[in-house]
């Protein structure tokens, strides 16, 4: 029996900023936009948090299941590190928005970036250990950026969004390989949230890191896979993605480090092009989204791959602090065909552009609710146009109030 990943669907906001915009408006240093590779970064609105988020990429795949297959979901976990609580998990509210019923798991995981592939693997062992057969589970990694300082490099990649994983034993989208991974993990203190409004750290330390994980990960992988080569085993390859430039980089240095000779002699731009390129479509839209941006390469890979009857990807997660896995599994056509029902692309697209104007003025609201706030109204104020447009009707969560620490949400 196979098990793996059912459906997947992204959340990636409801505006969105072109980066190169931004850049011109921050007078930024216009080579390293070039080195970014990005078009557009997602951004929260004062009524979105990552609740929110997980919600709205969860319920187009829960509103498509049966009621049966609804009563099968014996596990939601959220992945984050934008939660808004040290105790109250936030899938407590995920799994109540989504009308799920209450003989269930809910616990909350974290650990940066590699928080979504943690639970993803979570929740596939429970699936597969065969303690409850035909049961599922719900993986929402979800995920937004605090803002920066205005001006910071940190600024253009700094996403918001989530994808929602249903992990089973029909696994249309990705059957995953049991057992296939490497792991490698240490401590260092690259990159982290010391205080609920900062993200700091080191973007050096990071970048070597990142790259001394995929490489150790890949070789304790290969330790597992016999006859695992680099070059040769993947059809295709999805890695954690804060900018694509960096993916790039860190592709060509695997390339050096365990490539070997190329398909016909294929450079390493044009094995970079065919088997990564797909998966950063959706990430140059939409910015690092922490624990979710691995989710999102692969749903991009999906969506973009030429059709064949039957491909390996291999992924590799990284999650600053660090932790970090390399894994595998296969798909076919029907993956695309099962996950154009959700339109990630549509959606991406629909999103409203902001004006650098309107981008300041979200900026200016971002921390009016914050972690820790006991009591606030969430009022829609100076943004109305973006909410008629984008929200009004279109039955999205929203955040409307907090009432004694506790987060109440409404439907648009």
């Amino acid at each position: 029996m196979e098990f793996g990943i059912e459906a997947a669907n992204v959340y990636g906001g409801q505006t969105c900023l072109d980066v190169r915009t931004l850049f011109e408006a921050r007078k930024l240093d216009l080579s390293r936009f070039e080195n970014l590779m990005m078009e557009k970064k997602a951004v929260a609105l004062p009524w979105e948090d990552a609740i929110t988020n997980g919600v709205n990429a969860a319920k187009p795949i829960i509103d498509r299941l049966s009621p049966e297959e609804r009563s099968r979901i014996e596990m939601v976990i959220a992945a984050t590190e934008s939660g808004n609580d040290f105790g109250k998990a936030s899938s407590t509210y995920m799994h109540d928005y989504l009308g799920l019923h209450r003989n269930c798991r809910l616990f909350e995981v974290k650990q940066a970036c590699y928080g979504g592939t943690a639970a993803l693997q979570m929740a596939l062992c429970f699936v597969a250990s065969g303690v409850s057969p035909g049961a599922k589970a719900l993986v929402i990694a979800t995920d937004e950026a605090r803002h920066g300082a205005r001006g910071s490099y940190h600024e253009p990649s700094q996403g918001t969004g989530a994808v929602a994983v249903l992990v089973g034993n029909a696994p249309t989208v990705l059957s995953m390989d049991l057992g296939a991974n490497g792991l490698y993990s240490y401590e260092v203190m690259d990159t982290c949230r010391p205080q609920p409004g900062l993200e700091a750290g080191d973007p050096d330390l990071s970048l070597l890191s990142y790259l001394e994980c995929l490489q150790q990960s890949f070789r304790a992988y290969m330790d597992r896979v016999e006859g695992a080569d680099f070059r040769t085993s993947f059809d295709y390859l999805v890695f954690h993605t804060p900018f694509a430039g960096m993916v790039k980089g860190a592709h060509r240095k695997m390339m050096r480090t365990f490539g070997g000779p190329g398909q016909g002699g294929e450079s390493v731009e044009a094995d970079f092009q065919r088997r990564m390129g797909p998966s950063l479509r959706y990430c140059t839209q939409v910015g690092n989204i922490y624990s979710a941006t691995v989710f999102l390469a692969l749903c991009g890979l999906i969506d973009h791959a030429p059709a064949s009857d039957f491909q390996r990807v291999g992924l590799f997660s990284y999650g600053s602090g660090c932790a970090s896995e390399f894994y595998s599994g296969t798909f076919t056509p029907a993956a695309r065909q099962a996950q154009a029902r959700f339109d990630i692309g549509g959606h991406l697209a629909r999103r409203h552009q902001l004006r650098m104007e309107e981008y300041e003025a979200i900026h200016d609201r971002s921390e009016e609710v914050g972690f820790g706030t006991r009591d606030a109204e969430v009022a829609i104020g100076n943004l109305g146009d973006i909410y008629e447009r984008q929200f009004a009707g279109r039955k999205l969560l929203r955040l409307e109030r907090v009432k004694g620490f506790h987060r109440e949400y409404a439907w648009t």
